[in-house]
């Protein structure tokens, strides 16, 4: 998209200071120097410098159009945006002002008009721009399906990341563009940042757990947006909660112990058994992705002679690759004392049930010591990442 930047500079014109050179004494009968003024300590304002786009008559713009409103040395006050048959779009600016974003996807094939005023903080008359710009026709080819794991409504875990997963892998050249199509708001506001952790997958999250109590907005406005040869399929949207309460499982291999911390105070300490050597348990940062009161394991069709089939009961998953917290009847002996499952993370019944009630989907898992790394994209990952790596 070629953009046509129109700029209105108000320059602010300042007088050269002048110097008087002479000698210690003046001449008898000479006029008293006039006094000076005190330099100023203050910086000259900014010159106020106003662009919109796109450029007037731009054509063929994907959907996903947002309206320019860079300012310098002011702000934008307000910003319309109307359809060729008159009517308004709604939308908003983004918090670093560099575009003001239609809050639903644009139509195929129609004209936009746009209106941006801005105010001078050097006390300039307020400016008002217009452009105008179409978009294009309705593509071809595929798109690009896209999940959000958020469902309106819900109540998460203080670790929930904001989770967006893809059915075909974004190319990396597309990536930075998703992820600037991906709109998170937080009440009270927390500064969070979007991170791949597959070709598949961007999560979302703050420096710390999330604040209890938090509101989260989500938008994903991914609807006709360009990715590599093919087009984002949808808009989705949620607006969730995160408890009011923090609690996370922290599983130590050493001594075959999980803490469970609510609100960083440890409440209970519950025995475990971990994965056995040849298939150990993964040490990393994860979250409970989905919970089941019974459910059923299955890995015959994936592992064949060695397959299994059982039912389980209080599970709670932690990785796409299969591992749980459940309860496991038939390790109770075994737990505090050495480790014997296909990975998971077992509990006794009657400790698995009261571990059931207290937990949440969102809420953090550690587990420290064991003989395998977590793989990144492996389930929720975000915490997994040290924050002065993570972003996109």
């Amino acid at each position: 998209m070629v953009v046509r930047r129109v700029l209105i500079a108000i320059a602010l014109l300042v007088p050269l200071g002048v110097a008087a050179c002479g000698n210690d004494e003046p001449d008898k009968g000479a006029a008293e120097p006039a006094a000076t003024a005190p330099a100023s300590s203050s910086p000259p304002p900014v010159p106020f410098v106003f662009e919109v786009g796109p450029a007037a008559g731009t054509k063929n713009l994907p959907i996903t159009a947002e309206v320019e409103t860079r300012v310098s040395g002011g702000k934008v006050t307000t910003v319309t945006l109307v359809d060729d048959k008159g009517k308004a779009i709604g939308g908003e600016l983004r918090a670093d002002g560099t575009t003001w974003v239609p809050g639903q996807p644009l139509e195929y094939n129609r004209t936009y008009t746009a209106s941006v005023t801005a105010a001078a903080t050097n006390g300039a008359a307020p400016e008002t721009k217009t452009t105008s710009f179409s978009t294009m026709a309705r593509p071809g080819g595929g798109k690009v399906g896209s999940g959000l794991y958020l469902f309106n409504g819900n109540t998460y875990g203080t670790a929930m990341p904001v989770a967006v997963e893809f059915e075909s892998d974004i190319p990396e050249a597309s990536r930075a563009a998703v992820a600037r199509r991906l709109f998170v708001k937080s009440d009270p506001p927390q500064v969070g940042r979007w991170h791949w952790h597959s070709a598949r997958m961007v999560l979302f999250r703050p420096e710390q757990y999330w604040k209890p109590g938090t509101t989260i907005t989500v938008r994903s406005g991914l609807t006709g947006l360009p990715i590599g040869s093919k087009w984002g399929d949808t808009d989705r949207s949620a607006t969730v909660k995160i408890a009011d309460r923090s609690l996370v499982l922290d599983v130590d291999n050493a001594t075959k112990k999980m803490r469970v911390l609510l609100n960083g105070q440890v409440i209970r300490e519950l025995p475990v058994s971990l994965g056995k050597p040849s298939t150990p348990s993964s040490s990393g940062q994860m979250v409970i992705m989905e919970k089941a009161e019974q459910t059923v394991f299955d890995t015959r069709a994936t592992d064949g002679p060695n397959g299994y089939r059982v039912d389980i009961e209080y599970a709670q998953r932690l990785t796409w690759g299969g591992e749980y917290v459940h309860s496991a009847s038939w390790s109770v002996k075994d737990q505090g004392v050495r480790n014997v499952s296909h990975g998971c993370v077992n509990v006794a019944p009657d400790q698995a049930r009261w571990l059931f009630e207290q937990t949440m989907v969102g809420d953090a898992v550690i587990v420290r010591g064991t003989e395998r790394v977590l793989q990144a994209g492996n389930g929720w990952t975000a915490w997994d990442v040290p924050w002065e790596k993570y972003g996109v």
